[in-house]
């Protein structure tokens, strides 16, 4: 009776704050009458009480206000001028304000991003990345795909793996944060954030709970960010702070003992709003498909924007990030048989580690953000990045096939290695430019010139423990030679005789992952040498705009200095570059334009060591900045276009990159390697995304390209395809959310991944192997719940809804990196 009571007594308060509450409704149009998606429209009584909202597919807004009376309405859209009315509400009724027109502003907001991103959906119309200030998308000649934080949360992407995967054109290679773009697979190490390069190794996948968007600059980027993969680049977006008060708190819970919090603060500090604040946070709790795999992170985000004027912005923003968990190697599997492996020789969830193997990250990151107007055509801007990264690791990994005393591959026997390792990485960069715009007419030139910095240093203290290869007689380690099998202690399992590994084998027919007693391993002592990497480079560029017309022109001259054994017996090389990029767009319509471009890139192969395969023995020996840096270029055409009065964007793309001077010859042969290699991607993309009807909004794209590898030392790869490079892949996600009576607040998705059958990718001269991976398609879908008058939402996402086996990719026979099977995620959002 009691619980009746209390039941009935919500429902009276429920329905008495619903009679009392008064809705001020309207739509946001452009001066064509076109809708205006994502405009934010804020109303402000004379308390100094807010109500916020942004516009929907239609340009239509609904506040709800608890109090009448006398309100401020601003209404504000990027690339347009704001607005501002005074309105007044009168008690129990509502208000419609009809068209409010927006006229267009040919300023843009930011020249440096402070404060954050107001829409709320899959689109993004502007980026900072691709010229340094921001531009329309529309307006850039070159391939942008951005991935928003609510497709983000709509597809419940907590790593950047799954953000990444609706973009055309982009393949994971395997497990790790690493990916092929455009049929070229990355070779520089680090991420890109907020337009500025960190360091750090690719083991672990980034949460994205912090992140505003996640950009795929499509080509090289080395006008933009020095050193740059030719296939693309992936920047991550942090959240800024908003003028208007938010907040959202998130729980999760799933498959693989998977626990999540996350919550997200935002808006002003002060009555003048110039002071805005954001604080995100997240905690996860994870394990895996993958034996004795766990992925435990914490992730906390402080942000601080100050805005006094419209002339000055500051912004500072620290990244703690702590990841805990195991390097995962990858699935191993039988040796060759006939020269045929079999990736179904071993079930995916395989792992060689050990109970006693960990993998621990540490790092933390400090931007300050400053842009300056001294008047109205001219201006300052400069950013600054500070980073620290350490690492500790402790894991048992395949070194290659088991042999017999005859030097026989025993292919049920994996060789194992084990690793101690300590690390400690520190990276400055800083990014300054003037710029100045000129208009005259209806010729306007908005004119940079800039001078980037980064310096990055392995300390001194870097090193590692190390077991691996077989024992010999007088009590060292070496790779074992049938010639010389007197050399080598030897054993006898099962009948067949062996060398005496320096790592007890793992039984790929009888794994065991209990704790392994390390101590009883021969460990030789390993010293990383330090390196001080150091760049500079200054540029110009200038965006020209004359009628329909308009060209994007830069230059930018890079040198590049690299210390080994930095404070020792140093060992100093230096190059340098010039990099230019000439991009012309033409509107063929108000909504339809076309872009042609031109771009170089460069990557010092400094950069790539820990990815490309012939860099690697240059780790412990030398400098391979003693040769001329790769060197890539990109040709591109393309349509972009917005349909259906703004709510769809589409962008079609015909791409021929180039990457020469790869390093050719025996991996550890460091004197005889030349800069001959060479590879090629030609192919075409389209990404859509946007709003199909006001509840129905998706993203989708198609890719292909013929990846070939034109000059290699390995002959049998002389015109076959580049490792890692699918060669058609295909996306699609969609969410609809049902409005009649009977359904309203549920809302379903559906997606679907295609990606093409491709090789394993890492191939140095002593291991040419490779794996053809099949081909696969994964289905995902989502229920959503959200109850009427509230701001909860509850998610259930189904991952891999067939329970497809499939591989993501690989590096080798010994490392594949599998899919995960059927999985879900039960979320619940609150906003207020």
């Amino acid at each position: 009776m009691t619980k009746n009571l209390y039941s009935l007594i919500f429902c009276l308060l429920f329905t008495l704050q619903a009679i009392s509450q008064q809705t001020l409704t309207g739509s946001i149009q452009a001066a064509d009458n076109t809708p205006l998606i994502g405009a934010t429209v804020v109303a402000t009584n004379a308390a100094g009480t807010e109500v916020g909202t942004t516009s929907d597919a239609d340009g239509r807004f609904s506040l709800g206000l608890a109090d009448a009376g006398s309100y401020n309405l601003n209404v504000s859209h990027i690339g347009y001028t704001a607005y501002s009315t005074n309105v007044e509400i009168v008690s129990g009724k509502n208000a419609d304000l009809g068209a409010i027109i927006l006229i267009e502003s040919s300023q843009i907001l930011q020249s440096v991003e402070v404060v954050g991103r107001r829409r709320k959906d899959y689109n993004s119309d502007y980026s900072f990345s691709g010229s340094k200030v921001a531009i329309l998308n529309k307006e850039l000649p070159q391939s942008i795909s951005t991935v928003t934080k609510e497709l983000l949360s709509d597809r419940q992407a907590f790593q950047l793996v799954d953000a990444v995967k609706t973009v055309s054109n982009v393949a994971a290679t395997g497990i790790y944060n690493h990916y092929n773009i455009r049929g070229i697979t990355q070779a520089d190490d680090g991420q890109v954030v907020n337009g500025l390069r960190t360091r750090q190794y690719y083991f672990l996948q980034p949460i994205t709970s912090h992140l505003e968007r996640v950009e795929v600059i499509k080509g090289p980027s080395s006008v933009t960010f020095s050193s740059a993969d030719p296939g693309g680049t992936v920047n991550m977006v942090t959240k800024k702070p908003l003028q208007e008060k938010r907040g959202e708190v998130s729980l999760s819970a799933g498959s693989f003992s998977t626990l999540r919090a996350a919550v997200d603060f935002t808006g002003p500090l002060n009555e003048e709003k110039t002071l805005l604040y954001r604080l995100n946070a997240a905690y996860q709790e994870a394990k895996s498909f993958r034996d004795l795999v766990n992925n435990n992170a914490f992730l906390i985000t402080p942000s601080l924007s100050y805005v006094p004027n419209e002339s000055t912005a500051l912004n500072v923003e620290m990244i703690y990030n702590n990841s805990v968990g195991n390097l995962d190697r990858g699935q191993p599997i039988f040796g060759a048989i006939n020269g045929e492996f079999d990736i179904n020789s071993t079930p995916i969830s395989l792992n060689v580690g050990a109970a006693n193997d960990h993998y621990k990250n540490n790092e933390l990151l400090f931007t300050a953000s400053f842009s300056k107007k001294f008047t109205d055509n001219f201006g300052f801007n400069a950013q600054y990045m500070k980073q620290t990264w350490e690492e500790d690791l402790a894991e048992h990994r395949v070194d290659g096939t088991a042999v017999d005393i005859d030097g026989n591959v025993i292919p049920t026997l994996a060789r194992l290695r084990y690793d101690r390792r300590q690390q400690f990485w520190e990276t400055d960069n800083l990014s300054a430019y003037f710029n100045y715009d000129i208009e005259v007419g209806n010729i306007t030139n908005r004119i940079l010139l800039g001078y980037d910095a980064t310096r990055w240093e392995r300390k001194i203290g870097s090193g590692f423990l190390r077991a691996r290869r077989y024992l010999t007689l007088s009590g060292g380690q070496s790779n074992f030679n049938p010639a010389n099998a007197a050399n080598f202690q030897t054993m006898v399992v099962d009948g067949v005789t062996m060398p005496v590994p320096a790592v007890p084998h793992f039984n790929l027919e009888n794994p065991f992952n209990g704790a392994r007693n390390t101590n009883a391993y021969n460990l030789a002592e390993l010293s990383i040498p330090a390196n001080l990497n150091t760049s500079g480079g200054i540029y110009l560029q200038n965006q020209f705009k004359v009628g329909k017309l308009s060209a994007l022109v830069n230059l930018r001259y890079e040198s590049f200095t690299d210390i080994f054994n930095y404070k020792k017996s140093e060992d100093e090389l230096k190059t340098n570059a010039f990099v230019p990029r000439l991009g012309l767009t033409y509107e063929v319509t108000d909504n339809i334009s076309a872009y042609a471009t031109y771009l170089e890139g460069f990557q010092p192969h400094t950069n790539t060591v820990s990815l490309s395969p012939t860099a690697e023995g240059f780790f412990w020996a030398a400098s391979p900045a003693r040769f001329d840096p790769l060197e890539s270029s990109l040709k591109e055409v393309g349509f972009k276009g917005e349909f259906m009065n703004g709510r769809i964007f589409a962008n079609l793309a015909i791409f021929d990159i180039i990457q020469k001077n790869i390093l050719l010859g025996d991996t550890y042969d460091l004197d005889n390697l030349t800069t001959r290699g060479e590879q090629r991607s030609r192919g075409f993309e389209m990404d859509i995304s946007g709003y199909v009807a006001p509840n129905f909004q998706l993203v989708a794209s198609y890719g292909f390209n013929n990846a070939e590898i034109v000059e290699d030392a390995i002959e049998e790869f002389l015109g076959e395809r580049i490792g890692g490079a699918p060669q058609h892949n295909a996306n699609f996600w969609g969410r609809y959310d049902f409005t009649n009576t009977t359904l309203r607040g549920i809302g379903i998705g559906f997606g679907i991944q295609y990606v093409d059958e491709r090789y394993t990718w890492y191939n140095p001269t002593y291991s040419t192997a490779r794996v053809l991976l099949p081909s696969y398609t994964v289905l995902d879908a989502a229920i959503y719940y959200r109850p009427n008058n509230t701001k909860m939402q509850l998610t259930l996402k189904v991952n891999n809804l067939a329970d497809e086996t499939y591989w993501l990719g690989g590096l080798n026979p010994s490392r594949l990196g599998p899919g995960a099977p059927r999985n879900f995620i039960l979320t619940t959002n609150y906003q207020f």
